[in-house]
């Protein structure tokens, strides 16, 4: 076997400058295949999040209970006079309530003398005013959404809903 000669030791320079361009290939190298790593896991999770995601939406429409509505009693109101007028006004309301599932109808349903008594006090205290506009109506939506529920709980009702709104 021929000996290779050996090479005469190089000055700081330019042993830095050879092996500069070997790092820097390195480098380049261990980055592409760690961006390579990376996105590939990325997109590896990204999939796996979905189908996650897919499986919990198929989930839950089966679990999807159906709404229950409640209809109360249609309430005959005097209202309060709007000031100066003589003229006494009624309104007349049907109005039903959005229940989560048949279970919370059965907490509910024994608790509707509560509830009529509750809105019944409430109402009588509106004006013509009151029930005017949609504004109006939606503001006295939520007033009674709200007595509703502090009446019925623990039972929560989801939404009071105006079958029938008629003022005279």
């Amino acid at each position: 076997m021929a000996k290779k000669p050996k090479k005469a030791p190089a000055a700081e320079g330019e042993a830095g400058e050879a092996e500069a361009p070997k790092s820097k290939k390195k480098l380049v190298v261990i980055g592409a295949v760690a961006l390579l790593a990376l996105g590939g896991g990325g997109a590896f999770v990204m999939k796996k999040r979905a189908a996650a995601h897919a499986d919990a939406d198929h989930a839950q429409v089966e679990e999807k209970k159906p709404i229950v509505f409640l209809d109360l009693r249609e309430l005959v109101l005097n209202l309060s006079p709007d000031g100066a007028q003589d003229k006494a006004k009624f309104a007349k309301i049907r109005i039903a309530l959005e229940l989560k599932d048949a279970k919370v109808e059965g907490e509910v349903r024994p608790l509707m003398p509560r509830i009529e008594d509750t809105l019944q006090i409430y109402m009588r205290e509106l004006r013509a005013s009151d029930l005017s506009g949609s504004a109006s109506l939606y503001r006295l939506r939520e007033e009674l959404l709200r007595r509703v529920n502090i009446a019925t709980f623990p039972a929560k009702v989801e939404a009071v809903l105006f079958k029938d709104v008629i003022v005279q």
